[in-house]
C-alpha cells in the first residue's frame, strides 16, 4: 500500500460497492474525508449521481459507476475504472447487498433464492476476485472488506435466504484471508446488527423505526451506518496489519444477547405472510409473489 501522510487513508484508492446509501454511503465518505480516493460503484444511478452532487469538493477523487455486483463484466469493469482513474486500487469494500427472497422455505421460489446468493455471495466472490488480481498485479499488497452480517453467524438473525447468504460470505472472507495472505492482501468481514439505513427501513418511519431498533439490543443507541463507516475504515487501515479472516461484530451487544431477530420484529418467515423477495436500494422494486394466510398467533 501507498504510505499515508495526513488522513489514515492518504494516497490510497478505495472501491466501494453499495457506496450511493446507506452503510456504503457512510463508508464512501468517511474514506474520502481520511485522503483516499474512491470509485463509488451501485445499481442505483439515481442515488449515484445524488451523491455526486452532494460531494462535490470531492469530484477529483471520487468516481461513479454504474454496478451490477453479480454481474462479472460489471465488477471487473468497476476495478478497471479504479486503476485507470487513479492508479491502483488498495481497498475493496464489497458492501453491496439487498434483503432478498422472504417467505417461507417450502413457498420460496429457486430464482429468488438464485437472485438473493447473487447479489450478497456471488457478488463478493467477484469483488474479491477481481479486485485481489488488481492488487497481485499491484505487489503492494491491501485489504478486502465484505459486509456479511449478525444473520449470518446463527439462525433466526434474518429471513432464511439473506441469513444463508450472510454465513456464505463470512466462510468465504475466511477462505479468502488465508490464500491471499502470502500476497499481504487482508480479507476481513464486518456483521453489521440492526443498523437504521434505508435498506433496514424500507417503508417505515426513521423516527418510529430509530426508536425500535434501539430497543434491540442492550446498547441503548441504535446502529448507524457511521458505525460501520468506523469499522470499515479500521479494517482498511494499517491500524488491523494484523487482521485477517476476522468477523467483526457490530451490533450493540446484539449477538451478546442473543438476536431472535425474526421473532423481535416479526419477519419470521413462515410467519410473514407473504412471499417474494426484496430488491432493497437498487432502484429495482420489491416482488411479492403472493400472500399467505396467517396462522394463529
Amino acid at each position: 500500500m501507498t504510505a499515508m501522510a495526513g488522513g489514515a487513508l492518504e494516497g490510497r484508492v478505495a472501491v466501494v460497492t453499495g457506496g450511493a446509501s446507506g452503510m456504503g454511503k457512510a463508508t464512501v465518505m468517511r474514506f474520502l474525508a481520511e485522503g483516499a480516493r474512491v470509485v463509488v460503484a451501485d445499481l442505483n444511478e439515481t442515488n449515484g449521481q445524488a451523491l455526486l452532487d452532494e460531494l462535490t469538493e470531492h469530484r477529483d477523487s471520487m468516481r461513479f459507476v454504474r454496478t451490477d455486483v453479480a454481474e462479472e463484466e460489471d465488477v471487473e469493469r468497476m476495478i478497471g475504472v479504479a486503476v485507470e482513474e487513479f492508479g491502483a486500487v488498495d481497498i475493496v469494500f464489497n458492501n453491496a447487498g439487498v434483503g432478498g427472497a422472504f417467505g417461507p422455505i417450502t413457498r420460496t421460489e429457486v430464482e429468488d433464492w438464485d437472485y438473493t446468493f447473487a447479489v450478497l455471495a456471488r457478488g463478493v466472490f467477484l469483488g474479491i476476485k477481481h479486485g485481489a488480481a488488481a492488487m497481485q498485479a499491484a505487489g503492494g499488497g491491501g485489504s478486502i472488506i465484505n459486509t456479511a452480517s449478525v444473520a449470518g453467524l446463527s439462525g433466526g438473525g434474518g429471513p432464511l435466504a439473506y441469513s444463508s447468504a450472510k454465513a456464505a460470505v463470512i466462510n468465504l472472507t475466511r477462505a479468502a484471508a488465508v490464500e491471499l495472505a502470502p500476497d499481504r492482501i487482508r480479507v476481513n468481514a464486518i456483521c453489521p446488527g440492526v443498523i437504521l439505513t434505508p435498506l433496514a427501513l424500507g417503508r417505515a418511519d426513521p423516527a418510529t423505526a430509530a426508536d425500535r431498533f434501539a430497543q434491540l439490543q442492550p446498547w441503548p443507541d441504535h446502529g448507524t451506518g457511521d458505525d460501520i463507516a468506523g469499522a470499515a475504515l479500521f479494517l482498511a487501515g494499517d491500524d488491523s496489519r494484523f487482521v485477517t479472516g476476522e468477523a467483526l461484530v457490530v451490533d450493540g451487544g446484539l449477538t451478546a444477547l442473543g438476536p431472535g431477530l425474526t421473532r423481535q420484529l416479526r419477519i419470521d418467515s413462515a410467519r410473514a405472510g407473504a412471499v417474494g423477495v426484496n430488491r432493497g436500494t437498487t432502484g429495482q422494486g420489491a416482488t411479492v409473489r403472493y400472500r399467505l394466510e396467517r396462522p394463529e398467533p
